[in-house]
Protein backbone atom coordinates (compact mmCIF):
# COMPACT_ATOMS: atom_id res chain seq x y z
CA UNK A 1 0.00 0.00 0.00
CA UNK A 2 1.11 3.71 -0.78
CA UNK A 3 -0.77 4.98 2.11
CA UNK A 4 -0.71 3.60 6.11
CA UNK A 5 -2.99 4.60 8.57
CA UNK A 6 -1.59 4.65 12.27
CA UNK A 7 -2.99 6.45 15.50
CA UNK A 8 -1.41 7.99 18.58
CA UNK A 9 -4.06 8.12 21.01
CA UNK A 10 -7.22 10.25 19.73
CA UNK A 11 -5.05 11.19 16.46
CA UNK A 12 -4.72 9.59 13.47
CA UNK A 13 -1.84 10.19 11.26
CA UNK A 14 -2.39 9.08 7.55
CA UNK A 15 0.68 9.39 5.37
CA UNK A 16 1.71 9.07 1.64
CA UNK A 17 4.90 7.27 1.02
CA UNK A 18 5.47 6.97 -3.01
CA UNK A 19 8.80 8.69 -2.53
CA UNK A 20 10.11 8.28 -5.82
CA UNK A 21 7.90 10.55 -7.30
CA UNK A 22 7.21 12.87 -4.20
CA UNK A 23 3.86 11.40 -3.10
CA UNK A 24 1.94 11.99 -6.27
CA UNK A 25 -1.01 10.26 -6.58
CA UNK A 26 -2.21 7.82 -9.03
CA UNK A 27 -5.50 5.58 -8.90
CA UNK A 28 -4.58 3.03 -6.06
CA UNK A 29 -3.68 5.99 -3.88
CA UNK A 30 -6.60 7.95 -3.81
CA UNK A 31 -8.59 5.39 -3.52
CA UNK A 32 -6.65 4.36 -0.42
CA UNK A 33 -6.79 7.96 1.00
CA UNK A 34 -10.26 8.04 0.34
CA UNK A 35 -10.63 4.74 2.74
CA UNK A 36 -8.64 5.99 5.02
CA UNK A 37 -10.28 9.48 5.47
CA UNK A 38 -13.05 7.67 5.59
CA UNK A 39 -12.49 5.09 8.56
CA UNK A 40 -11.43 8.07 10.37
CA UNK A 41 -14.16 9.85 10.52
CA UNK A 42 -16.29 6.61 11.43
CA UNK A 43 -14.11 5.64 14.28
CA UNK A 44 -15.53 7.15 17.20
CA UNK A 45 -12.06 7.21 19.65
CA UNK A 46 -10.50 9.33 16.38
CA UNK A 47 -10.69 13.16 17.32
CA UNK A 48 -8.46 15.26 14.81
CA UNK A 49 -6.55 13.56 11.89
CA UNK A 50 -2.92 14.53 10.06
CA UNK A 51 -2.19 13.88 6.46
CA UNK A 52 1.66 13.85 6.00
CA UNK A 53 4.10 13.07 3.17
CA UNK A 54 6.80 10.66 4.15
CA UNK A 55 10.40 11.50 3.31
CA UNK A 56 10.72 15.40 2.82
CA UNK A 57 7.41 16.15 0.40
CA UNK A 58 4.05 16.56 1.06
CA UNK A 59 2.46 15.72 -2.29
CA UNK A 60 3.46 16.01 -5.95
CA UNK A 61 -0.01 16.29 -7.15
CA UNK A 62 -1.14 13.60 -9.62
CA UNK A 63 1.11 10.94 -11.11
CA UNK A 64 0.64 12.06 -14.31
CA UNK A 65 2.45 8.88 -15.46
CA UNK A 66 -0.10 7.04 -14.50
CA UNK A 67 -3.23 9.11 -14.97
CA UNK A 68 -6.10 7.61 -15.74
CA UNK A 69 -7.45 9.96 -18.77
CA UNK A 70 -10.01 7.22 -20.12
CA UNK A 71 -13.76 7.93 -20.94
CA UNK A 72 -14.40 5.28 -18.08
CA UNK A 73 -12.65 7.58 -15.45
CA UNK A 74 -13.85 10.52 -16.80
CA UNK A 75 -17.05 9.80 -16.86
CA UNK A 76 -16.61 8.39 -13.29
CA UNK A 77 -15.43 12.10 -12.07
CA UNK A 78 -18.64 14.02 -13.51
CA UNK A 79 -20.53 10.82 -11.82
CA UNK A 80 -18.54 10.96 -8.26
CA UNK A 81 -18.37 15.35 -8.51
CA UNK A 82 -19.60 16.60 -5.01
CA UNK A 83 -18.56 12.76 -3.42
CA UNK A 84 -14.92 11.52 -3.89
CA UNK A 85 -12.40 13.52 -6.14
CA UNK A 86 -9.44 11.72 -8.57
CA UNK A 87 -6.97 13.04 -5.65
CA UNK A 88 -9.38 11.02 -3.16
CA UNK A 89 -10.82 12.59 -0.08
CA UNK A 90 -10.80 16.06 -2.04
CA UNK A 91 -14.80 16.33 -2.45
CA UNK A 92 -15.40 14.62 1.55
CA UNK A 93 -16.64 16.99 3.91
CA UNK A 94 -15.81 15.62 7.28
CA UNK A 95 -17.00 15.94 10.65
CA UNK A 96 -13.61 15.75 12.33
CA UNK A 97 -10.85 18.62 11.77
CA UNK A 98 -7.59 17.31 9.66
CA UNK A 99 -4.42 19.31 9.59
CA UNK A 100 -1.97 18.70 6.69
CA UNK A 101 1.75 18.50 7.66
CA UNK A 102 3.86 20.11 4.35
CA UNK A 103 7.08 19.33 3.91
CA UNK A 104 8.67 19.75 0.76
CA UNK A 105 6.71 20.52 -2.38
CA UNK A 106 2.39 20.81 -2.28
CA UNK A 107 2.05 21.42 -5.48
CA UNK A 108 -1.02 21.01 -8.11
CA UNK A 109 -3.48 18.20 -6.64
CA UNK A 110 -1.09 18.11 -3.54
CA UNK A 111 -1.61 22.08 -3.08
CA UNK A 112 -5.46 20.58 -2.97
CA UNK A 113 -5.07 18.19 -0.88
CA UNK A 114 -3.57 20.73 1.67
CA UNK A 115 -6.36 23.03 1.17
CA UNK A 116 -8.82 20.50 1.59
CA UNK A 117 -7.09 20.03 5.09
CA UNK A 118 -8.89 22.76 7.96
CA UNK A 119 -5.61 23.53 9.03
CA UNK A 120 -2.06 23.63 7.43
CA UNK A 121 1.26 23.35 9.12
CA UNK A 122 4.21 24.54 6.65
CA UNK A 123 7.79 23.85 7.47
CA UNK A 124 10.54 26.60 6.36
CA UNK A 125 11.48 25.73 3.08
CA UNK A 126 8.64 24.14 1.83
CA UNK A 127 7.06 24.81 -1.50
CA UNK A 128 3.07 25.41 -2.62
CA UNK A 129 1.80 26.28 -6.27
CA UNK A 130 -0.28 25.42 -8.95
CA UNK A 131 2.20 23.53 -10.72
CA UNK A 132 0.17 22.03 -12.95
CA UNK A 133 -0.65 25.31 -14.97
CA UNK A 134 2.45 24.72 -16.65
CA UNK A 135 0.81 20.76 -17.90
CA UNK A 136 -2.76 22.40 -18.81
CA UNK A 137 -3.77 20.03 -15.93
CA UNK A 138 -6.99 21.63 -14.55
CA UNK A 139 -7.62 22.26 -11.07
CA UNK A 140 -10.65 19.93 -10.08
CA UNK A 141 -10.17 18.59 -6.82
CA UNK A 142 -11.72 21.57 -5.12
CA UNK A 143 -8.85 24.25 -5.74
CA UNK A 144 -10.41 26.90 -7.61
CA UNK A 145 -12.94 26.77 -4.83
CA UNK A 146 -11.19 26.47 -1.45
CA UNK A 147 -8.25 29.13 -2.51
CA UNK A 148 -10.08 32.21 -3.29
CA UNK A 149 -12.23 31.61 0.02
CA UNK A 150 -8.36 30.80 2.44
CA UNK A 151 -6.30 33.87 0.42
CA UNK A 152 -8.83 36.09 -1.49
CA UNK A 153 -9.92 36.42 -5.20
CA UNK A 154 -6.44 38.52 -6.14
CA UNK A 155 -3.93 36.28 -4.60
CA UNK A 156 -5.89 32.80 -5.64
CA UNK A 157 -5.64 34.15 -8.81
CA UNK A 158 -2.28 35.22 -8.97
CA UNK A 159 -1.07 31.39 -8.13
CA UNK A 160 -4.00 29.69 -10.56
CA UNK A 161 -2.97 31.83 -13.40
CA UNK A 162 0.71 31.66 -13.37
CA UNK A 163 1.42 28.43 -11.46
CA UNK A 164 4.14 30.09 -9.61
CA UNK A 165 6.26 28.76 -6.72
CA UNK A 166 4.93 30.27 -3.26
CA UNK A 167 7.40 30.19 -0.32
CA UNK A 168 6.09 29.25 3.21
CA UNK A 169 6.84 33.06 4.44
CA UNK A 170 4.17 34.37 1.74
CA UNK A 171 1.78 31.36 2.40
CA UNK A 172 2.19 32.31 6.32
CA UNK A 173 1.54 36.11 5.00
CA UNK A 174 -1.48 35.04 2.77
CA UNK A 175 -2.71 32.77 5.68
CA UNK A 176 -2.37 29.95 3.67
CA UNK A 177 -0.40 28.95 6.31
CA UNK A 178 -1.12 28.70 9.70
CA UNK A 179 1.87 27.92 11.14
CA UNK A 180 5.52 28.15 9.82
CA UNK A 181 7.20 25.49 11.73
CA UNK A 182 11.42 24.28 11.23
CA UNK A 183 12.61 22.01 8.74
CA UNK A 184 11.52 18.55 9.41
CA UNK A 185 9.19 19.41 12.44
CA UNK A 186 5.79 19.26 10.32
CA UNK A 187 4.52 16.35 11.29
CA UNK A 188 5.50 16.73 15.32
CA UNK A 189 4.16 20.09 15.39
CA UNK A 190 0.93 19.08 13.68
CA UNK A 191 0.73 16.36 16.65
CA UNK A 192 1.32 18.99 19.21
CA UNK A 193 -1.72 20.82 17.56
CA UNK A 194 -4.06 18.25 16.78
CA UNK A 195 -3.52 17.19 20.71
CA UNK A 196 -4.50 20.88 21.90
CA UNK A 197 -7.49 20.07 19.94
CA UNK A 198 -8.38 16.79 21.16
CA UNK A 199 -8.35 18.38 24.68
CA UNK A 200 -11.17 20.68 23.87
CA UNK A 201 -14.65 19.97 24.03
CA UNK A 202 -15.35 18.08 21.23
CA UNK A 203 -19.01 18.79 20.31
CA UNK A 204 -18.69 21.89 20.11
CA UNK A 205 -15.69 22.26 18.62
CA UNK A 206 -17.15 19.84 15.74
CA UNK A 207 -20.27 22.07 15.38
CA UNK A 208 -18.64 25.18 15.22
CA UNK A 209 -16.67 24.14 12.63
CA UNK A 210 -19.46 22.50 10.25
CA UNK A 211 -21.32 25.71 10.53
CA UNK A 212 -18.50 27.59 9.87
CA UNK A 213 -18.23 25.25 6.60
CA UNK A 214 -21.80 25.62 5.66
CA UNK A 215 -22.15 29.18 6.37
CA UNK A 216 -20.25 29.90 3.17
CA UNK A 217 -22.41 31.26 0.42
CA UNK A 218 -25.66 31.18 3.03
CA UNK A 219 -27.92 34.39 2.93
CA UNK A 220 -27.68 36.14 5.97
CA UNK A 221 -30.45 35.07 7.92
CA UNK A 222 -29.76 31.51 6.78
CA UNK A 223 -26.83 31.47 7.65
CA UNK A 224 -27.79 32.45 11.19
CA UNK A 225 -30.21 29.82 11.90
CA UNK A 226 -27.74 27.59 10.22
CA UNK A 227 -25.35 28.83 12.84
CA UNK A 228 -27.97 27.97 16.11
CA UNK A 229 -29.08 24.65 14.67
CA UNK A 230 -25.33 23.68 15.18
CA UNK A 231 -25.11 25.20 18.41
CA UNK A 232 -28.44 24.30 20.27
CA UNK A 233 -26.44 20.86 21.15
CA UNK A 234 -23.51 21.78 22.11
CA UNK A 235 -25.15 24.66 24.35
CA UNK A 236 -27.25 22.14 26.44
CA UNK A 237 -24.41 19.05 26.57
CA UNK A 238 -21.21 20.91 27.15
CA UNK A 239 -21.46 24.91 28.00
CA UNK A 240 -23.53 24.11 30.98
CA UNK A 241 -22.05 21.06 32.56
Amino acid sequence: MSVTSTKKGPVTIISINRSDVRNAVNSQTAQELATFFKQFDQDESAKVAILFGENGSFCAGADLKQINTSIDHIHWIEENAGVQGPMGPSHFLLTKPVIAAISGYAVAGGLELALWCDLRIVEEDAILGVFCRRWGVPLIDGGTIRLPRIVGLGRALDMILTGRPVTATEALNWGLANRVVPKGTALQSAVSLAEELCRLPQVCLRSDRMSTYEGIGKEHKEALRNEWKHGKGPLLAEAFN
